[in-house]
């Protein structure tokens, strides 16, 4: 059975991908090389190659049953959008032809007017402009020809995700070939950032999400008691499958390998109902592609399944969120890692030079690592003993802490020496236990040749994350090269160690090993200087702080005016999320929650009275305290859910963006939780059968 598994998957994987197989099967020689070197390079794609590739693409969809093609896009929703145009031209007498043009491959022209531009556009000016990113190979789902584009203005502004990512992996490979080159390595060519995107999410039976108006509307729970039992027992992580979930998960993959997407790794997770999906590393612009794919093909395999799949970052109170671990490094062309250390990184030079100028970037630039993850979502996780702490730090492990040390204090470096585990039972194979643990508390650690981007909040484009990172780092390599530049060759070593040294000493205030979840990092990290913007109103204002405007007008990651419309952007989408939150809560109180509240008092002291007429001798104290603690309980609800009435019109009165996102955190939010603190307390008391929406027991536990 395993024998015929294995040839079947090589087969189906990437049979729905236009990929560099297909390309080099389906296209002329010389059409091949040029495409081939647009993507390689950079280099512009003339029409000619373009209307050459379009048809060849055209056939091969048709032969895969495409009728349509779109351009598949990531505005600045979070989400991706995609229009869809049919193959077919009529050519008269009724008849009709299927075409594709080069024209149509690499421009598309959506209506921009109803997507967010945070100003950079007037209502009115509806035209934008989708461009084809050949880096990103085509596929067909759905019956429809997938083009992966960027998105922009009909000024030229980015309105995208994509755009901005796509600026800081060439801004990056500008100014990693200049050092490479300068160290010696002068065969690279290009030098790409990768990524592979750990993706964290919750399945519960759909009959029961489409019974909560918080999960349809908001995809978080704002009400509900905590079941008898959460993950306390740690019995769910790395748990047999439940058959459910199992089929769920073959058929994910399955899908996901059609279109290319090399996921591996499959788990439970911590929380009940929780699981993880882990790809292969790829190329950044690629990775992020797939992630937003992988996204859109959880929800709609679960739909199938009779599922659904949560993707917020909180979605149930009281178990652990979902994150997204951003696993990042930068690879040659030659397949080179330049983030690994080797057997003896004291050593390698280049490893440390490459490990310094990502230490020093995250350090001069934390602010914006913990803006590229600020949401409304992912507010309700960071710093909770579920997620790394707001505060942005690196973790190293013991032996490199060591060699960094050694060269700041200029002594020698003394490798640990490899241990041998002994388990205890002979029957058991020996192997060489790692030179440092893992820190699952730290937002940014290295492991082994990459470093993991833990703070990403489950829901998130990883695109965001890995524009600031790429950015950042080709700043400290631009700022390494020009104290290199003009050193002479017999002194490089020196220099390089000296300018080592000097960063260390510089940025180490950033380095930290130890558990990040308790106080004492937290006044720790106060004195080292380090930021700890808790939330986004707090850490958002970060984003157009003048050292940071400078960097990405430098490195043309944005023009000022993209900035700010991100800026707003982002503020108003998290006005807007809590907003609804807000409604929704009112509307699920109001409308589902009191009145099973009043039906079960109503009942309840109907049954006293019923006892007291029977046999007046009878006690009647439980019901009584029920009734007592019920009108308690609904006594404060009213007092709370007119609070955020009141609090939630003043916050649709406001304008200016900053001041209505800290009114939203600071005074809607806690209206919220004091609200849901009575409606809680009252829930569980009230048993399950008068509610009208499935409990936290029903929707954790309930697939088998």
């Amino acid at each position: 059975m395993m024998k015929e598994v294995s040839k079947t998957i090589p087969e189906l994987y990437g049979s729905l991908v236009f990929n560099d197989k297909v390309m080099r099967e389906r296209l002329p020689k010389d059409t091949y090389k040029a495409l081939h070197k647009t993507i390689q390079n950079g280099t512009h794609l003339e029409l000619d190659v373009a209307n050459t590739v379009a048809a060849a693409m055209k056939e091969w969809a048709i032969e895969h049953g495409a009728t349509h093609f779109t351009h598949w896009f990531q505005p600045m929703t979070g989400f991706t959008a995609e229009k869809h145009d049919s193959f077919i031209s009529p050519v008269g007498g009724g008849q009709v032809i299927m075409e594709f043009s080069g024209k149509e491959l690499i421009k598309g022209e959506p209506d921009a007017s109803s997507f967010p531009s945070g100003g950079l556009r007037a209502t009115f000016e509806a035209r934008g402009y989708t461009a084809w990113d050949p880096t990103s190979p085509a596929f067909i789902k759905d019956g429809s020809l997938y083009i992966p584009t960027a998105f922009c203005s009909y000024n030229g502004e980015a309105l995208d995700k994509k755009t901005p990512l796509l600026r800081s992996m060439e801004a990056l490979n500008k100014e990693a070939l200049k050092v490479l080159h300068l160290l010696g390595n002068t065969k690279v060519k290009k030098v790409d950032t990768t990524i592979g995107s750990e993706q964290e999410y919750f399945l519960v039976d759909k009959d029961l999400y489409k019974k909560r108006k918080d999960l349809l509307f908001c995809g978080r729970t704002l009400i509900g008691a905590p079941a008898p039992k959460g993950q306390e027992m740690e019995d769910h992580y790395f748990g047999v499958l439940k058959p459910k979930v199992a089929a769920y998960m073959h058929d994910l993959d399955e899908e996901l390998w059609k279109l290319g997407v090399p996921v591996k790794t499959k788990h439970n997770e911590v929380a009940p109902a929780q699981h993880e999906l882990a790809p292969v590393f790829d190329t950044a612009n690629v990775a992020v592609d797939h992630n937003q794919l992988t996204m859109e093909m959880m929800k709609k395999i679960a739909d199938s399944h009779h599922l659904a799949c949560l993707l917020h970052e909180k979605p149930f109170e009281g178990v652990n969120g979902s994150g997204k671990h951003n696993n990042w490094s930068l690879v040659t062309d030659s397949g080179e890692n330049l983030l690994d250390p080797g057997k003896t990184p004291a050593e390698n030079t280049q490893f440390l030079v490459f490990l310094m100028a990502v230490i020093a970037a995250v350090d001069d630039y934390a602010d914006l690592m913990r803006v590229s993850v600020a949401s409304a979502g992912n507010d309700h996780r960071l710093g909770a003993n579920e997620a790394p702490p707001a505060i942005v730090s690196i973790f190293l492990g013991d032996e490199l802490t060591s060699v960094l040390k050694s060269i700041e204090e200029g002594t020698d470096f003394l490798k640990q020496k490899q241990i041998l585990m002994e388990i205890g039972a002979k029957v058991l194979p020996h192997f060489a236990k790692d030179t440092t643990d893992r820190n699952r508390t730290s937002p940014f650690a290295f492991t082994g040749n990459k470093f993991e981007f833990r703070m990403p909040g489950s829901a998130l484009s990883v695109a965001e994350p890995n524009v600031i990172l790429n950015t950042a780092v080709a700043e400290s390599l631009s700022r390494i090269y020009e104290v290199l530049k003009d050193v002479p060759e017999e002194q490089m070593e020196e220099q390089i160690q000296e300018l080592l040294k000097s960063m260390i000493t510089q940025h180490k205030r950033i380095l930290f090993n130890g558990n990040g979840y308790t106080d004492e990092w937290v006044e720790e990290a106060k004195k080292r200087g380090l930021f700890n913007l808790k939330s986004l109103p707090d850490a958002l204002p970060q984003f157009i702080a003048e050292k940071n405007i400078d960097l990405f007008i430098k490195h043309r990651i944005f023009t000022k005016e993209e900035i700010y419309s991100r800026y707003e952007i982002i503020l108003e989408n998290y006005s807007k999320t809590i907003h609804i939150e807000s409604l929704t809560m009112q509307d699920m109180v109001k409308k589902d929650f009191t009145p099973a509240l009043f039906a079960y008092v109503s009942d309840v002291t109907k049954e006293a009275l019923d006892k007291r007429k029977l046999l007046p001798s009878l006690s009647a104290s439980y019901e009584e305290k029920i009734v007592q603690t019920l009108t308690e309980s609904s006594e404060q609800i009213v007092l709370a859910l007119a609070a955020l009435t009141e609090d939630t019109k003043k916050a649709e009165q406001m304008e200016e963006p900053l001041e209505t996102a800290r009114y939203y955190h600071d005074s809607i939010l806690k209206d919220m939780d004091t609200l849901r603190a009575s409606v809680d307390q009252a829930e569980a008391i009230i048993p399950g059968s008068y509610l009208p929406y499935p409990t936290y027991d029903e929707l954790l536990f309930s697939l088998r």
